[in-house]
């Protein structure tokens, strides 16, 4: 039995109550469970101020997180460009937990209240609950319990130890943090619900662990003492090392307890989005193709008129727009625009293919099952692969694609792809490898520590297509690791292919304050 009248609207105006929400919510439940087969979170609904979306803006989009002076000026200038009228704000935030919270302004109209329910309350949500991704390396189950025991633990530790000796630390971990995660698979997901209960057991097994290194080394009155092999240094350390914070958090030598967990706190944090940042086209593809067919199809029952419709496609053209190159908007792709349209190409595909896509997706042209095909694809494939498997040639020339290689040791361009079978191919390799993040951010590793000298650490970064680090920001994040490692850095600038050194960069750790 039907939960919503057909033919009923759920609403007649743009205000709307909490009873209002309710209908709403079980309208748009019974079409996305039972028409698109969404398999969902449990769903909280809160409803918050525009003041309170932007504070969400500036925790990016976790309200329990603990606090920070760059979470403030992020506030301060989102709420100034807000004020002014130069931005807008997001109509909802959505956190990836269970049940899953979904954060929508007080503000919104019924109609946009209708349509961020269908788009995160039920899209981003689905997408959340059965990407691959998201289950290598999320706990939704435990997140929002993490955050909590973490705030209140920096909050002890700023009482404690004081809030510029936390501040300090929390700077040069948010430095650090997009090398502080593991980018393959080694477990299962932590278990963030025991975290709290564990880390009274780790701060015993982390002092014993990196007390045993360190014993090891030969003090100055003993300079014939011997030095445990390279092999055995090296498998002790677990080098070389991807995850920058981890490794310090291990292996740090002067590092106290408090400021280890800290530092565990906020690659975990971090972990936990590294899978949003590889399922951006992806996530918001499969928000707004579904939130577009749930609304298309509240219309077509009767249940929103033809206002509310119109409102509706407004809003949707708008967060779909693909502004030109050579426009003033011009941002780079947006993946709204990009994610739907390829969710409304697999549907042509599978439902009206043409003769090229029976040649270019043989297991796909003609099938008819749209969601089936849309949710086998949202749950096994990331921007990467996604755009690899499925870009078709019609979609690439509907976007004008075409592939223009800028060397930099030549005064011009080079057109290296355009719209023919070798061209489609050979684009599509390119625009895909511009969501890999193995391609976009850089490959720096921990392989050494000088523990007979001065214990420098060794960083090295395996240079691709000879792209160095920017030197003035590299030294800035660098000195950061000198300061919590408590002794020099190098890093150096190898050719991946060669293992030619091409720059090397030293910094010694700042004087910590009395």
């Amino acid at each position: 039995m039907s939960l919503v009248q057909t033919g009923k609207l759920l609403y007649e105006h743009s205000d709307w109550t909490f009873d209002t929400i309710r209908r709403i919510n079980d309208a748009v439940a019974e079409i996305a469970h039972g028409e698109l087969g969404l398999n969902t979170y449990p769903n909280q609904i809160e409803v918050i101020t525009a003041e309170q979306m932007l504070d969400a803006y500036a925790s990016t989009g976790m309200p329990q997180l603990y606090q920070h002076w760059s979470f403030g000026k992020h506030f301060a200038q989102s709420e100034a460009g807000y004020r002014k009228g130069h931005m807008g704000l997001a109509y909802e935030i959505v956190i990836n937990s269970n049940p899953c919270i979904s954060y929508i302004m007080e503000e919104n109209s019924a109609t946009m209240q209708c349509l961020v329910i269908a788009h995160a309350a039920f899209g981003h949500n689905h997408f959340f609950k059965n990407n691959y991704l998201f289950g290598q390396w999320t706990d939704a189950e435990g997140i929002l319990d993490y955050l909590t025991f973490a705030k209140r633990y920096i909050t002890t530790c700023e009482e404690r130890y004081g809030h510029t000796a936390v501040e300090r630390l929390l700077d040069a971990a948010h430095a650090l943090q997009a090398q502080g995660i593991h980018r393959y698979p080694r477990k299962k997901p932590h278990n963030l619900k025991q975290e709290e209960a564990r880390e009274r057991e780790r701060e015993a097994h982390r002092e014993a662990i990196y007390n045993d290194l360190w014993r090891t080394v030969p003090g100055k009155a003993t300079p014939s003492g011997k030095v445990q092999s390279e092999t055995l240094r090296r498998a002790m350390l677990d080098l070389p090392q991807e995850n920058l914070l981890q490794f310090l958090e291990k292996s740090a030598p002067k590092l106290q307890p408090w400021q280890r967990e800290i530092l565990r706190i906020v690659r975990l944090v971090a972990q936990y989005f590294y899978p949003q940042r590889q399922t951006k086209v992806m996530n918001e593809g499969c928000a707004t193709y579904c939130h577009y067919r749930i609304m298309t199809r509240l219309h077509a029952e009767g249940r929103i008129d033809d206002g509310a419709f119109l409102e509706f496609l407004q809003s949707h053209t708008n967060v779909v727009r693909q502004p030109t190159f050579d426009s003033q908007q011009y941002g780079g792709i947006n993946p709204y625009a990009l994610g739907f349209d390829m969710m409304c190409d697999i549907e042509r595909i599978v439902t009206d293919p043409s003769e090229e896509d029976r040649e270019w997706f043989p297991d796909l042209a003609g099938r008819g099952d749209v969601m089936g095909v849309l949710r086998d694809t949202w749950a096994n494939y990331r921007d990467e692969s996604f755009i690899t498997q499925f870009m078709s040639p019609r979609l690439i020339r509907d976007w004008r694609m075409f592939h223009v290689a800028d060397d930099p040791v030549r005064d011009d361009l080079n057109v290296a792809a355009i719209h023919n079978e070798r061209g489609y191919r050979s684009l599509r390799r390119s625009f895909a490898r511009q969501y890999d993040v193995a391609w976009t951010d850089p490959d720096i590793q921990v392989v050494d520590v000088d523990l007979v000298g001065d214990r420098k650490l060794i960083v090295q970064h395996n240079v691709l297509d000879g792209i160095l680090l920017q030197a003035d920001d590299g030294r800035r994040v660098l000195q950061h690791l000198a300061d919590l490692w408590g002794y020099g850095v190098v890093l150096r600038e190898v050719e991946e292919q060669t293992g030619t050194l091409l720059c090397e960069h030293q910094v010694s750790p700042r004087p910590t304050s009395p």
